[in-house]
């Protein structure tokens, strides 16, 4: 019985808090009818502890590197390359990933991790990485990244955009900087932005931030220009297309510039305080599209906090900043085609 117990320590979890010590990966079953005397209580039935937990589901992982294929096919078309001096010593690939590893990391770039060649000596310095990622800024490559994976979806007929969900989120900014305010409602100082996904999570159209401050009203009559530019872009056709948005955007201003592009607004009506009901016809509104936005633009929003480098601003240009979310959502658009 003391082997037994020596061996059930050593290789299974804490079950009373008795101080075992940590299990391995690999399980173990204990059988029944043994009794432990530290634990004073009986086994009926065998126990598996340490067994691998479920999977998530495939079309639900976020890549955070791409392979030299799916680079040279979604990625490398639409990035500047110098046309003068020597060819670089490390392929714009290897830059590519190490820019996404900062993306998903969060750490500083002179803390970015970097592989050693054959000398022990690091391959590239992160000043060359970063330089490289403020000219890709600078040319607007990740605007054109972004495009071309929303031209993909739309060729490979991934994308369902009979209804457009449509939602801002707010960024804490604790270093300053530009385009910032304070957010009354959130309680945190930061900017905000507003963006855009179709029914199955697909990013459709690149955000319009402003700061913290700002009411968000206002911000979608400057977002669905980039919309109807970036359907255009692609060929998508969104004539009759449901636009869900949450009360915030309910006005009468919103609802006629979504009308004026052809599209029907689902908007969950605002009481703004009022305590008899609004008197006029109704607006149109469809409460089961609207129960959609938790499964779609949340979720999004969701998967966009996987990149520790967007949980907080710690950029002061605010275009940086605009750049890693425009790649994080690049990387979501790409999961149909990256999936490991």
């Amino acid at each position: 019985m003391d082997t037994l117990r020596g061996q059930y320590v050593s290789c299974c979890s804490v079950i009373t808090g008795c101080g075992f010590s940590r299990v391995p990966r690999s399980s173990a079953t204990i059988w029944k009818d043994v009794v432990f005397r530290d634990i004073g209580v009986p086994l009926q039935k065998p126990i598996v502890v340490g067994a691998p937990m479920a999977k998530s589901r495939q079309w639900q992982w976020i890549p955070t590197k791409l392979s030299f294929q799916q680079f040279e096919q979604f990625v490398l078309p639409h990035l500047s390359v110098g046309s003068r001096g020597p060819s670089p010593k490390l392929t714009l690939h290897a830059i590519f990933n190490y820019i996404l590893r900062l993306l998903y990391l969060g750490c500083q770039w002179k803390e970015l991790p970097i592989e050693t060649d054959a000398e022990g000596r690091p391959e590239i310095h992160y000043t060359r990485i970063y330089d490289r990622f403020r000219q890709w800024e600078k040319d607007g490559c990740f605007d054109a990244v972004f495009t071309g994976s929303v031209g993909e979806l739309h060729h490979a007929d991934l994308l369902d955009t009979t209804v457009i969900h449509g939602d801002g989120t707010t960024t804490p900014a604790k270093k300053g900087g530009d385009n910032i305010g304070f957010s009354g409602h959130k309680k945190v100082k930061g900017d905000k932005v507003v963006a855009f996904c179709d029914r199955h999570c697909n990013v459709i159209a690149p955000f319009v931030s402003a700061p913290g401050n700002h009411n968000e009203s206002p911000i979608l009559r400057e977002a669905l220009p980039v919309l109807m530019r970036i359907a255009k872009a692609v060929g998508m056709d969104l004539q009759g297309s449901t636009v869900s948005l949450d009360g915030v955007y309910d006005c009468r201003r919103n609802r006629k510039a979504i009308f004026n592009r052809g599209m029907v607004p689902n908007i969950n009506a605002n009481p703004r305080g009022r305590k008899t009901t609004k008197r006029g016809r109704r607006p149109l509104f469809d409460a089961a599209i609207f129960k959609e936005r938790f499964n779609t633009i949340e979720r999004v929003f969701g998967w966009e906090d996987k990149f520790r480098r967007l949980l907080l601003r710690f950029e002061r240009i605010s275009q940086l900043h605009y750049a890693f979310k425009t790649l994080a959502y690049t990387m979501i658009n790409l999961r149909h085609f990256c999936q490991a």
